[in-house]
């Protein structure tokens, strides 16, 4: 029998697509927020990227379960917000490099999604969802996602 949290292509679905279906859990929720970052590349011949430099990400939390609270909601909408305030609170208008959770390592998407992941799930103790997927645009054309399950 096939895991309904676990991940599945369905993320490399294109941003003009919906959020996740049915074919990953019974229900999800997507939500979605777009902030200013700066950050520079640290690996060997970074070119442009090795220069402090703005992104405009988009950030999606996506969030899957196999079912409803009590108040027929997956992850409260409102909860999930205050969470993406402190998000950008803490990103908007930084230099990642400068950040601890970033300290002597490269900033890369990838990496950001991840970190990015780990603020949620703290920040979301005793969660419905079963499932969280980050995905990270740093521009119209690349992204980075990031996957965990949530634990109660």
């Amino acid at each position: 029998m096939t895991d309904p949290t676990a991940a599945t292509d369905d993320d490399a679905e294109p941003r003009t697509a919906p959020p996740e279906t049915a074919t990953t859990a019974p229900h999800a929720l997507m939500v979605e927020r777009s902030f200013v970052a700066q950050h520079f590349l640290t690996v060997p011949d970074p070119g442009p990227e090795g220069v402090p430099h703005s992104h405009q990400f988009t950030l999606e939390l996506r969030f899957a379960g196999p079912e409803l609270d009590e108040y027929g909601y997956l992850v409260d909408i409102d909860r999930v917000k205050a969470v993406l305030d402190d998000i950008e609170a803490r990103y908007c208008d930084t230099l990642l490099n400068d950040l601890p959770a970033f300290e002597g390592l490269n900033p890369s998407v990838e990496r950001f999604a991840a970190v990015i992941g780990d603020r949620v799930a703290d920040a979301l103790k005793n969660p419905t969802p079963t499932r969280l997927t980050v995905r990270l645009w740093e521009d119209e054309e690349a992204w980075a996602s990031h996957s965990r399950r949530l634990e109660e």
